[in-house]
């Protein structure tokens, strides 16, 4: 798994992160989703690196990342200071612009850091999301009792800690014969490190406070400026519930984008064509 990468970590300044780097080319950021680690890039990251210096961390508060002091307003957790992180880090390998992709909870960090540091975002993929914002003004019945982790997560703490560490074996990733199984013991390893259930809660807590708060902000006074490729699972409710390219067109100007014939985990379920649909957005001129 990873051949060829180098593992390492880096100190932002504000989080010590674990990092996969490896291949050759223009700098490519693979950002993981929840409760996941960068592993769930290992199909896909070494098909990339043919191509790509590819880099792959463990978002502050995941995995083998460090988990720092949150505080009232939850802003250690939102989307911006996870795109600070970012920054930083490809700041030190030495890469001041970059292209980028994100899952899940990745894709949130993703499109944040492409709205705050326009300048340094080249392309942008975002995987089976819509904006944090969008997500909340369109809930509805339906959309509280398929994501009902959102509202429960985000509660006050220490609730959803108590109850999510009671058994995190059992509480996370529960349709395990999708996963790679060195990859699931990573994803259950780190949930189970001390203080990754607390910082996965500040996480959700930061998107329903500080994250929809900037995304409520930023709508229809900024947009991203760079390219935006939207992939989204067919056999999930993101496309039962909205039309995810016209909602990032609110967005950004120039958006394109696919289902694929796959639950949400699309770079585990369907990496062959998850790849196939992101190599040539990052490798051609649009």
């Amino acid at each position: 798994m990873f051949e060829g990468f180098k593992l390492t970590r880096i100190d932002t300044g504000e989080a010590d992160l674990r990092v996969r780097v490896g291949g050759e080319g223009p700098p490519l950021l693979l950002l993981h989703g929840h409760p996941q680690t960068h592993v769930m890039w290992h199909e896909v990251a070494p098909r990339l690196a043919r191509d790509f210096t590819v880099v792959t961390p463990d978002l502050r508060g995941y995995g083998e990342s460090s988990k720092p002091e949150t505080t009232p307003d939850h802003e250690p957790y939102s989307k911006r200071a996870m795109a600070r992180d970012m920054v930083e880090l490809m700041h030190q390998l030495g890469f001041e612009q970059f292209a980028v992709a994100g899952h899940d909870r990745g894709g949130r960090c993703a499109y944040r850091l492409a709205l705050d540091h326009h300048e340094r975002v080249v392309r942008l993929a975002v995987l089976d999301i819509i904006p944090t914002g969008e997500a909340c003004r369109r809930a509805d019945m339906e959309f509280g009792m398929v994501n009902w982790h959102w509202y429960f997560m985000a509660q006050p703490f220490d609730m959803p800690e108590r109850m999510l560490g009671s058994d995190p074996d059992r509480n996370y990733l529960r349709k395990r014969d999708i996963f790679d199984p060195d990859a699931l013991n990573d994803y259950l390893r780190c949930i189970n490190l001390p203080g990754t259930i607390h910082a996965m809660c500040e996480d959700y807590r930061a998107g329903a406070t500080y994250d929809r708060m900037l995304d409520d902000a930023d709508l229809g006074n900024r947009r991203i400026a760079c390219p935006v490729r939207v992939l989204w699972s067919r056999r999930e409710e993101l496309e039962r519930f909205y039309n995810p390219v016209a909602i990032w067109r609110d967005w950004a100007d120039n958006v394109r984008g696919a289902s694929i014939d796959c639950g949400h985990y699309l770079a585990e379920e369907a990496p062959d064509e998850t790849y196939a649909r992101l190599h040539p957005f990052f490798t051609t001129a649009e």
